[in-house]
């Protein structure tokens, strides 16, 4: 245990050090940038008009009619400028703003590529996502789109029963999408499962992957699978590595760039609450009390913060639930259905759920604890503001967090505004949500058990709700959670 810790703060402190050589490149780009966008401005170039339908582009007309039905009227940015590099065979890097359609600029010419083959390849397709519950909805995607001309979809992810997608792919899909540890063990372990006819390969979220927690299982997928493929790679962030870019074996990749390289839409509304750290949870609850009725989702650091925040909220009245990736697949996407339906509106997570995910109608992202990782944030405020509409970003920066913070409006090439109140308004709120923490704690069993702390008999910890499930759910026992733990 105590070495796998140390593996993750090693790995945690490689990634701020990128972060901060990223931040500073970004700057100095910037830069001289400045220079250039101000030679430009003098004589200006006539821009090519962007096509307003997916026809223009050259998709096939059952493609459209599957995006008319999808409500997808015209393409976006990236779509408009992605997909005609894509049907000519070019590899892709595409960087687009969070919500901007970046599934669609590489599912439809994957698609229409397959429409085109006499005999459609099974197989023909892969798609690499760092999350679950994006490489689920990306399989929703691939399905809607090819509803009309019989396109079959498998997700492979952890948390779902092996043997059960073992006789998917026994079926020969002509889609796979999954995430690189599931896939790399079907690869090794699923008998007649192959992809070396492989004719596309979609790294999603491609800066999250190519780092180095997905190295080696990355490593081993991209040794396995033809040399002789197109490569696209997406994401809201890119890394400057040109190393790790290469080892996705781009050729001659074509870069499709739709915004600056860490930018959020202007239709978000960002500022922040500088706290004491000890009274948080008091400026939480502030913030919550001034937005009833908002779908609001809340980051936080630790799966363990997640759950024990959601029983503090759920203490006080409000409808909170919570997701991380120490649950299971079942229960996260039974979390993230009761948020996505409003039977809760608050949503308490890790950045399990900051990348890609396309959840309709979310008002406010509140940080409740800021990233390390700079480029994290970008990812989580792109959970509102998307596909045109407004939304909400507020963080508490405490003492402690002031200088990631720094580093985060750096990144973005702009500061943030403060929000004042009044603090005697705020220590109203304190004993209220003291007492609501301790009956939280007594119900955590697995909280207590993550800080080392001893579980006391009187807890009454077999009849203890788990605050990742309703009040009616599944029960935490001891042994259940000593089970988590270990």
């Amino acid at each position: 245990m105590a070495k796998k810790k140390e593996v993750e703060v090693e790995v945690k402190v490689k990634e701020m050090e990128e972060d901060e050589e990223e931040v500073a490149a970004a700057a100095a780009a910037d830069a001289d940038a400045g220079g250039e966008e101000a030679q430009e401005a003098a004589e200006p170039e006539p821009t090519a008009r962007r096509p307003s339908t997916f026809a223009e582009l050259g998709i096939c007309p059952e493609l459209v009619a599957a995006c008319d039905a999808m409500g997808w009227k015209e393409p976006t940015r990236i779509q408009a400028e992605a997909i005609p590099h894509a049907l000519e065979g070019r590899d892709l890097i595409g960087l687009g703003q969070t919500g901007s359609g970046k599934t669609g600029a590489f599912a439809l010419p994957i698609i229409q590529a397959l429409l085109k083959q006499d005999k459609p390849q099974a197989f023909f397709a892969c798609v690499l996502s760092p999350t679950r519950e994006l490489a689920v909805q990306i399989g929703k995607q691939f399905e809607a789109l090819g509803s009309a001309i019989s396109l079959s979809c498998t997700v492979l992810v952890g948390g779902v029963d092996r043997v059960q997608q073992a006789v998917f792919l026994a079926k020969r899909p002509h889609i796979v999408v999954a995430t690189p540890g599931r896939l790399l063990d079907h690869l090794t372990d699923t008998k007649g499962f192959s992809l070396n006819k492989l004719k596309y390969l979609v790294l999603d979220e491609a800066d999250k992957l190519l780092n180095v927690e997905f190295q080696k299982a990355l490593d081993d997928i991209l040794n396995v699978i033809p040399k002789e493929r197109r490569t696209f790679l997406f994401s809201a962030t890119m890394t400057n590595k040109v190393s790790k870019l290469q080892r996705a074996c781009l050729r001659n990749p074509v870069k499709v760039e739709v915004a600056s390289k860490y930018s959020t839409v202007d239709t978000l509304r960002q500022e922040f609450y500088f706290v004491p750290a000890d009274y948080k949870d008091c400026y939480l609850v502030h913030v919550l009390n001034e937005l009833p009725g908002s779908m609001i989702m809340i980051f936080v650091r630790t799966c363990e913060s997640t759950r024990l925040l959601a029983l503090t909220l759920r203490n006080l009245r409000f409808k909170a639930i919570s997701i991380s990736g120490q649950m299971s697949q079942d229960k996260r996407l039974g979390a993230l259905n009761r948020f996505i339906t409003k039977d809760c509106n608050i949503l308490i997570c890790t950045d399990v759920a900051s990348r890609g995910l396309d959840i309709q109608g979310v008002d406010v992202v509140i940080n409740y604890d800021i990233p390390m990782n700079s480029k994290d944030y970008v990812h989580r405020v792109g959970r509102t503001a998307r596909a045109g509409n407004t939304g909400y970003a507020v963080s508490l920066v405490n003492q402690y967090e002031a200088m990631w913070f720094k580093m985060i409006e750096k990144l973005l090439g702009k500061e943030i505004p403060d929000r004042k109140v009044d603090n005697a308004e705020i220590m109203i709120l304190r004993e209220r949500i003291s007492d609501s923490k301790r009956i939280a704690l007594t119900w955590c069993p697995l909280y207590i058990l993550q800080k080392g702390c001893a579980v006391s008999d009187n807890l009454n910890i077999d009849s203890s709700p788990c605050c990742c499930c309703d009040d009616e759910g599944e029960r935490w026992s001891q042994e259940e959670a000593e089970e988590e733990r270990r």
